[in-house]
């Protein structure tokens, strides 16, 4: 029986070691981009406005490909250790642009919530954030499996 413990054991760790790398899912970005202008004289005056959605999604994809290679990036949420929102505002000047973020852990918990003026430093931030977490979620995960290990071996 002891034998049987220690293979589940090995096996657990080797899958752990295999997926060292925590699972990140990116929600959509809902961005907006609004423009207009009004011009006229003292016979007529004119305007037009423009905008509409501008999904930032793939840009924030990109972003995080380029800036955090310790995190892979999944499509799907259920699959995911993390859930990355992120908010990133187009189509402004760099000085008047907000991204917005949080990063949830597996749990639901907030593990960061914050802006920031640049789309690589709202990245960096949820990098480091969760760098600083999956140890503990590795951690706590493994906890969990040897008292599974436990459980099942004393039956």
């Amino acid at each position: 029986m002891k034998n049987c413990a220690f293979v589940l054991l090995a096996l657990a760790s080797t899958l752990a070691t295999a997926t060292d790398k925590p699972r990140v899912f990116i929600t959509d970005s809902k961005s907006w981009e609004i423009s207009g202008g009004v011009g006229g004289t003292s016979d007529a005056i004119g305007g037009a406005t423009s905008g509409g959605a501008r999904p930032q999604t793939a840009e924030i994809i990109k972003t995080f490909g380029e800036r955090c290679p310790a995190v892979i990036v999944n499509n799907k949420q259920e699959k995911a250790d993390y859930v990355v929102l992120l908010d990133h505002e187009g189509g402004k000047p760099a000085i008047l642009r907000d991204n917005k973020l949080a990063v949830f852990n597996k749990d639901g918990d907030s593990i960061i919530s914050r802006s920031t003026r640049s789309l690589g430093n709202a990245v960096k931030d949820a990098c480091t954030a969760i760098a600083e977490d999956w140890p503990k979620q590795m951690k706590a995960a493994a906890s969990a499996s040897k008292s599974d290990l436990t459980a099942g071996a004393t039956r």
